[in-house]
């Protein structure tokens, strides 16, 4: 029995590490752990792992916030970050009772095995295998059994902690754990006292050294994806065929997933900003806007390009492509570390890359009745890229150092046919400078064709 146990013990971590994801380096989940828990002023957060997928064979796919605080990939899990608290005396005639110290605790509760799903989804770990603290870097690993009685320790012996529960908002888990908690100590229904989500926000949008790593990773792997989406391109080529040509290529590279809906739009096409359908037949003289990237170990690229589909840009479209990209350009050369917004959708505050971007386009061309083209920029020039494509923000304040963003102009021109983007993710250095993490993709029109011939 003891042989039987150990062995599936060993098959579990060894499933755990054919399949693992590149992570950062455990100590940085607990640093980040710590961290939040700087900021529940006294009381303690509970999130859930993201859930199993019926079988529909989809991979996988962890909670984000969850796999931020703790780089576990299983399903079913769920994290309890409490705070150190300081002893308070009783207050003497006051009927108030004191506090004892609370020493800082993190747990990570892993559900019970079912091994019947295993045989599907393949063997998982439990808090009884052999070496689980190690394996996840967490101070205690528990069965999610215990979840509730260590739950009711916590607040029976400071109620006051009730108030001080932060969890997910919207979280169908957490909700149940309210309610229940709530129930068993007779006070009714609970609430959570704040969205965590909000408090990991500006965790996650400074970017760490080994983050920045799995983002390189993903973006050059979407680098050679988009290379080879040009060299696919040509008359006669349906657009989803391009998307599966890049698709390959970045799995090729060591991408687990896209990290979005691939966009292949061609012609007409070019000017639906998120056009998805990919089921065009590309016609000579059409251009193709390809927004396609792949995503590493839970870390996202997102790149965009436009194409000529025979190869050769018309003057028409050589021009409006140039004004994108001097838009581009210029937006990232206004760039101004703890200074510089993204998005304005009016175009007026002078700190906001987004009006830079438009006012050079406004400056630069005329459609085909004499009028200024930025009416034709309908979206917005960027956001943050991390876990998610479109990591969480609050675009109301300046980005800063440690940041990775995308600036991303376009212009969508029904009438002619012409849609063009161009868009790049840009990380913002040690010393405020942005960096071009997609600097090696062709950039210029005449890179483009080049890059397009077989």
């Amino acid at each position: 029995m003891k042989a039987h146990r150990w062995f599936a013990a060993a098959l579990a971590l060894i499933a755990c590490n054919l399949f693992a994801l590149d992570s950062v380096p455990k100590a940085e989940y607990h640093q980040r752990r710590e961290a939040l828990a700087g900021k529940l002023n006294g009381g303690f957060a509970l999130l859930y792992a993201a859930e199993e997928p019926v079988l529909d064979f989809m991979p996988y796919r962890q909670d984000e916030d969850f796999y931020y605080l703790s780089g576990w990939n299983e399903p079913g899990a769920a994290l309890l970050v409490i705070p150190a608290v300081d002893a308070v005396a009783e207050t003497p005639g006051t009927g108030l009772g004191g506090r004892a110290a609370q020493a800082y605790r993190e747990i990570l509760f892993l559900p019970t095995r079912n091994p019947r799903m295993e045989k599907y989804t393949g063997p998982k770990m439990d808090a009884a295998t052999s070496g689980a603290a190690a394996t996840t870097g967490f101070d205690e690993v528990l069965p999610m059994t215990e979840l509730p009685s260590v739950l009711n320790k916590l607040v029976s012996s400071d109620r006051a902690r009730l108030r001080g529960m932060w969890t997910e908002k919207g979280s169908p888990q957490a909700d149940a754990t309210l309610n229940f908690l709530g129930a068993t100590l007779g006070v009714g229904s609970l609430e959570s006292s704040g969205d965590l989500a909000q408090l990991i926000v500006p965790i996650r949008a400074i970017k760490s050294s080994a983050e920045i790593e799995l983002i390189r990773k993903a973006t050059n792997a979407s680098i050679a994806a988009q290379r080879a989406g040009m060299r696919a391109i040509r008359p006669g080529v349906r657009e989803r065929t391009v998307a599966g040509v890049e698709i390959a290529k970045m799995m090729q590279e060591g991408c687990e997933r896209p990290s979005y809906a691939p966009i292949v739009g061609s012609g007409p096409n070019a000017t639906t900003l998120h056009y998805s359908e990919n089921s065009r037949t590309m016609q000579s003289g059409d251009l193709v806007v390809i927004d396609e990237a792949g995503e590493y170990s839970m870390y996202a690229s997102d790149i965009t390009r436009t194409m000529p589909v025979n190869g050769h840009f018309t003057p028409r479209q050589r021009e409006i492509y140039e004004i994108v990209l001097g838009a581009q350009r210029a937006a990232a050369a206004a760039f101004v570390a703890g200074k510089s917004k993204i998005n304005d959708p009016l175009h007026k505050s002078p700190d906001s890359l987004d009006t830079v971007a438009f006012n050079y386009i406004n400056e630069h061309g005329k459609d085909l009745h004499g009028q200024p083209l930025g009416q034709y920029m309908v979206h917005g020039i960027g956001h943050l890229v991390g876990i998610n494509v479109h990591d969480p923000w609050d675009y109301s304040k300046p980005l800063d150092k440690g940041m990775v963003f995308t600036i991303e102009p376009g212009l969508y021109i029904p009438e002619e046919h012409i849609g063009i983007r161009i868009e790049d993710v840009f990380y913002i250095n040690s010393d405020g400078h942005l960096e071009d993490l997609v600097s090696p993709l062709p950039h210029e029109a005449s890179e483009i064709e080049s890059a397009m011939r077989p």
